[in-house]
């Protein structure tokens, strides 16, 4: 069991994802070991309780670097944070991963640091339409990415839930003020997804599935209607999603 002594994380500030595979092949390629990371962090990155166990820790996945741990490691590895990081999920991991310090982020989208920090930390982004424009093209986020990142995910699949179980026609505006696409390929999309979820409904009831079959068909389409939804509109067209 490894003895890892370190300053504890801000309660509010959690660690990044960390692709932790990626950090022991770019070691590797470096021809470095653990316990040199270990050495430069400490001296050059001003960390004197890391160790090698806890560089093994982290290459292993038991812990996980917090922010400025991560963007010291990449220092040492001579890559950028994101090359460090998983799957980013909110705004900031999605500024780490582009190794921009929140100031940066504020100053060039327009908003005072002091909200910025907040929204990050609440993961409720409440920027005008410039300024979300702006922090997309900055962080270089995908209209899934962004609706993500600025807290709309919950809303969004409630609205696309309505969309399949009522009348279609009904969501094609509420869900345009979310997601900012061509209405007749939103349209077309909603139609679809409609089609599809009522067309395997019915179907499930007439295979002699039963009630039982066609709730859970409608209970697991519904969970990832999410995925359904840019799904498809990246099949209808693949450089918008």
């Amino acid at each position: 069991m490894w003895r890892v002594r370190r300053p504890q994380a801000l309660p509010n500030q959690p660690g990044p994802p960390f692709n932790a595979p990626a950090a022991r092949r770019l070691r590797t390629a470096l021809g470095m070991g653990p316990e040199h990371v270990a050495h430069d962090l400490r001296a050059l990155y001003g960390m004197p309780y890391v160790t090698l166990d806890l560089v093994v820790a982290w290459e292993r996945g038991a812990l996980t670097p917090t922010s400025p741990e991560l963007t010291a490691l990449a220092g040492v590895l001579w890559c950028s944070p994101g090359e460090l990081i998983g799957q980013p999920r909110t705004l900031r991991e999605h500024r780490i991963a582009r190794g921009m310090a929140p100031e940066d982020v504020a100053r060039t989208v327009g908003v005072e640091l002091v909200a910025y920090l907040r929204m990050e930390e609440t993961d409720d982004w409440r920027g005008t339409d410039r300024q979300s424009s702006a922090l997309a093209d900055l962080l270089g986020l995908s209209l899934p990415d962004f609706v993500t990142v600025t807290g709309r995910d919950p809303k969004l699949a409630d609205l696309l839930r309505g969309a399949v179980t009522t009348r279609w026609q009904a969501y094609v505006r509420p869900v345009g003020k979310m997601v900012p696409l061509d209405r007749h390929l939103l349209e077309v999309t909603l139609q679809e997804l409609y089609q599809e979820y009522q067309g395997r409904m019915v179907a499930t009831l007439s295979w002699g599935g039963g009630s039982g079959s066609s709730d859970r068909f409608g209970r697991d389409f519904l969970d990832r209607i999410l995925d359904h939804f840019w799904t498809r509109l990246s099949d209808r067209s693949p450089g918008t999603v």
